[in-house]
C-alpha cells in the first residue's frame, strides 16, 4: 500500500488500534504486534502517570509506536482542552485523538463542542484528530479550523454494527477530496466492515473493541490488517459498475458450437 500521511508524518499501515477492553495487558501487547498497526490510540485518563508504578505505557514500544491520546470520557470541550494540555504537559504526545462526548448512554459526539474544542487545540499548536459524526457539514467545518484527520463513526462505539451509511462516509471522502485523511472511527465489528470501510474511499479505520473483545485478539488482529489491505487495494483496482441487468461471464463469440467455430465432422 502507499504510505498514509498525517500532519507530514508518514505510516506503512492503515490499521490504527485502540488499547481498551482487553483481556490483559500483556494480550493487548500482542494484538497490537499482529495488527501491524503503528498508531496506538491510549485514554489520558488511563495512563498512570506515576513513573513509579506500573502503567498501560509499559505495555507500548513508544519506538515502535506512534502514541495517540485520546480524551475519552470529558463530556464538554473544556474538558477536552484539559486532558489534551495533561496529556503534553506530561511527555505523552502533541497528537490528540479528540472526542467530546456528553451523553455516557449513547456514546455519540457532540459536533458543536468538538468543532469548538478542536479550534482552540491546534490555535495551541495540536494535531488534532476529531471523532466526529457522519455529517459532511460538521466535516467541513473540522477541516476549516485545521483538524489533521477527519474521523466519522461507522456506528456508534462498541456496537459492532458496520457502517451504517456507506452514502454518508462516502460523502465525506467526496468532502474532504484527498485534503487530510478520512478515518473511519467506531462500529467496526469485523474485517468485512473494515475492507467495506476502506472500498468506500476511507484511508484508514480505527478498530478496539471488535479486536479486543473477539474469541482471539491475536487472530482478529491479523484478519483486521488484511482486509484494511485488501479494501485499500481493491479501491485503487476501481471495482465494476453496478448492474441491474445480468451479463455472461464468456463472450458469444468465439464459443464452442456457435456458427462460427463449429466444425463439421
Amino acid at each position: 500500500m502507499e504510505q498514509l500521511t498525517i500532519a507530514g508524518k508518514s505510516f506503512r499501515s492503515r490499521l490504527m488500534v485502540g488499547t481498551g477492553k482487553y483481556a490483559s495487558l500483556p494480550q493487548m501487547r500482542e494484538a497490537l504486534a499482529a495488527s501491524g498497526a503503528e498508531i496506538v490510540t491510549v485514554a489520558v485518563r488511563r495512563v498512570n502517570l506515576d513513573a513509579r508504578e506500573e502503567s498501560i505505557l509499559s505495555y507500548i514500544d513508544l519506538h515502535q509506536y506512534t502514541l495517540l491520546p485520546n480524551t475519552a470520557g470529558c463530556h464538554t470541550a473544556e474538558e477536552a482542552v484539559r486532558t489534551a494540555r495533561l496529556a503534553r504537559a506530561a511527555g505523552l504526545s502533541n497528537w490528540v485523538k479528540l472526542e467530546v462526548i456528553p451523553n455516557d448512554g449513547t456514546l455519540l459526539p457532540d459536533p458543536i463542542a468538538t468543532v469548538e474544542a478542536a479550534e482552540q487545540l491546534v490555535k495551541e499548536g495540536f494535531v488534532v484528530l476529531p471523532y466526529t459524526t457522519d455529517d459532511h457539514t460538521v466535516a467541513r467545518r473540522l477541516l476549516d479550523v485545521g483538524c489533521a484527520t477527519i474521523m466519522p463513526f461507522a456506528s456508534a462505539i462498541g456496537t459492532g454494527q458496520g457502517l451504517e451509511s456507506l452514502e454518508r462516509i462516502a460523502r465525506i471522502v467526496d468532502v474532504v477530496a484527498g485534503r487530510v485523511p478520512v478515518v473511519v472511527d467506531a462500529g467496526i465489528g469485523a474485517p468485512s466492515d473494515a475492507a467495506l470501510a476502506m472500498e468506500t474511499g476511507a484511508d484508514a479505520v480505527l478498530v478496539n473493541t471488535a479486536i479486543a473483545k473477539a474469541g482471539d485478539p491475536i487472530a482478529m488482529a491479523r484478519a483486521m490488517a488484511m482486509a484494511v489491505e485488501a479494501g485499500w487495494l481493491a479501491r485503487q483496482a476501481g471495482r465494476i459498475p453496478r448492474s441491474a441487468v445480468a451479463s455472461p461471464s464468456s463472450p458469444e463469440s468465439g464459443r464452442i458450437g456457435s456458427d462460427a467455430t463449429l466444425v463439421q465432422s
